[in-house]
């Protein structure tokens, strides 16, 4: 699912329900990480961990301990860029060298609504008022809550730019469906805020996908090398 998502020099790796991730070995330092955790933590801890480790060995790069960093955010080893994402029964991890893309962030979640309340909290008016819109010509999709992935997304790819933090109402983020097709498309994110600098480029925009499958959403954004 998140691969049609992403660029061929991305490597993903992802697990629909268990399938035997969540009991996979970890090393001492990440253990040590959930050692008092909840046993649903854990499980979800363990088994993206296992993904991105197979991602590595497809890039041919030894696996190794994945530790998260600043704000939660995962520790890659030195040359590569990736992201992670798990939700009640899907775990994805998403590698690409770092000569490749300036950085990425892939999300999923439940296709379902967002709890009352939730919406207001995580968008712009206008946002809101383009969800309308689009609620009403293609009701299928729960824009809500791909509006809420798209900015999870928009977040990962932000933060190892910039080691910050980016508010919800920081980036005003548009959704497009493909033509002909209700479950996948595109969506680009304005920002509201100075964006990163990317070899000696200051980027104001960035730009992703999104798909609608198996009662999941997910969204990715890559950030392209000027």
């Amino acid at each position: 699912m998140i691969e049609e998502l992403l660029p061929e020099s991305v490597v993903t790796v992802e697990t629909h329900g268990d399938e035997g991730f969540q009991d996979a070995p970890l090393y001492p330092e990440e253990e040590a990480r959930v050692a008092r955790a909840v046993p649903k933590r854990r499980r979800e801890f363990t088994a993206v961990r296992a993904c991105a480790r197979r991602a590595m060995e497809k890039l041919g790069v030894p696996p190794q301990p994945i530790l998260p960093g600043a704000h939660g955010a995962p520790t890659w080893p030195a040359g590569l860029i990736g992201s992670m994402t798990h939700c009640d029964g899907y775990c994805a991890a998403a590698l690409a060298r770092a000569t490749d893309l300036a950085s990425l962030g892939i999300d999923a979640e439940p296709h379902a609504p967002l709890p009352d309340g939730v919406l207001r909290s995580v968008s712009l008016p206008a946002e809101r008022e383009r969800l309308t819109r689009l609620t009403a010509r293609l009701p299928a999709v729960h824009w809500d809550r791909l509006l809420f992935s798209a900015k999870e997304s928009v977040y990962k790819a932000w933060f190892p730019l910039t080691g910050k933090w980016l508010d919800f109402s920081e980036a005003d983020i548009e959704l497009f469906a493909d033509p002909g097709d209700e479950t996948r498309g595109g969506l680009r994110a304005r920002l509201l805020v100075p964006g990163p600098v990317v070899d000696g480029e200051r980027l104001d925009t960035f730009e992703g996908r999104w798909t609608v499958r198996r009662g999941l959403v997910a969204t990715a954004i890559t950030v392209p090398h000027p």
